[in-house]
């Protein structure tokens, strides 16, 4: 809890700076059993969660903005080229060069590729130049209460960010993010903040708002949380018969079948060289030129875990290598310039 001061001082800076015409999410429905809650399960004052709820502005932009997400409206020929210009890898280029040790010790720490990495913080936030812009608490409190399909998860959510704003002595209306209340350059959600940022720098403060090295070190610790396998396969291309299973294709979920397995039910890897025994899940694309079938393996589902959407994770994955080449290539360039 706040010691008494510090809370008094929070309280008045909250209600000097509530503004004056709005919904008052603390007479909301759904409030009373949520207040009730932070009271009762985290000891918050009751006054001061009443105040914030009282501060938050219901936003229909936000609700306008996620029922209609990018991967539910656009084909993978369209939604790539959001995220794989020559702009955004070359700025992804500059942000490891700029970041390259503290990327060299968390690829070598967690065993997560640096270009994996940058990509994830490229294609979330363009390196951090775009971190969003509405508050956190008017898009957890929006969609808590006033988005029916997940209010259940962005209530729980809205009280992760209560405990997430108390433990980093934030005033809970200041933070800004996406339309979803994800923050910081990794875009993390308040109880993905809680569970997976970490201090990577040591000055005992978890910052992914303003720090691209906790930043760097959090995503990097999410993937290897979640079981990313160092130097394993993401993706590869898959040949299909005429009599494929299409049952399988864009199934998700955790990879569950073998290669040896997938072929007989119609999918056959392009390198034939990979063990029969590696598990993949078949995915299919709309590409510019027909279908593209994909195999994906266990780093493939890693990446869906900061993401589900299947044409997220391929974008995020061909950023990586896009930047990969293009990093080197600098690498290269200049080795040639000093010699």
């Amino acid at each position: 809890m706040f010691i008494k001061s510090k809370y008094a001082v929070l309280l008045a800076i909250i209600m000097l700076s509530a503004p004056f015409s709005h919904a008052d999410y603390s007479t909301h429905a759904a409030a009373g059993a949520f207040v009730d809650k932070m009271v009762t399960e985290h000891k918050f004052e009751r006054e001061f969660v009443v105040a914030v709820l009282q501060s938050a502005e219901k936003k229909q932009s936000i609700i306008d903005a996620i029922s209609r997400p990018a991967e539910k409206t656009k084909p993978w020929k369209e939604y790539k080229d959001i995220f794989l210009g020559e702009d955004r890898m070359r700025q992804g280029v500059e942000f490891w060069q700029a970041n390259k040790k503290t990327l060299d010790k968390a690829s070598k720490e967690f065993g997560v590729p640096a270009e994996m990495i940058v990509a994830i913080i490229g294609v979330e936030t363009r390196y951090g130049k775009h971190k969003g812009t509405y508050r956190v608490i008017d898009a957890l409190t929006t969609l808590g209460f006033d988005y029916e399909p997940r209010a259940t998860f962005f209530s729980k959510e809205l009280e992760h960010f209560f405990l997430l704003t108390r433990e980093q002595k934030q005033d809970p209306l200041k933070p800004v993010g996406s339309y979803a209340g994800a923050m910081g350059y990794g875009q993390f959600i308040p109880s993905s903040y809680r569970s997976y940022a970490i201090d990577y720098d040591d000055d005992e403060l978890v910052d992914i708002w303003e720090n691209p090295v906790d930043a760097i070190g959090s995503v990097a610790n999410y993937f290897s949380r979640h079981g990313w396998e160092s130097g394993e396969l993401v993706l590869t291309r898959t040949h299909i018969k005429p009599d494929y299973d299409a049952d399988l294709i864009n199934a998700g979920g955790r990879p569950s079948l073998t290669l040896a397995e997938l072929e007989a039910k119609g999918f056959t890897p392009v390198d034939k060289s990979l063990p029969q025994n590696l598990q993949a899940l078949p995915l299919m694309y709309e590409g510019v030129y027909g279908k593209e079938f994909w195999l994906g393996y266990k780093n493939f589902y890693v990446i869906t875990r900061y993401n589900r959407s299947r044409l997220y994770a391929m974008a995020a994955w061909q950023l990586s290598q896009n930047i990969r080449e293009a990093y080197d290539n600098a690498e290269l360039a200049s080795a040639a310039k000093k010699s």
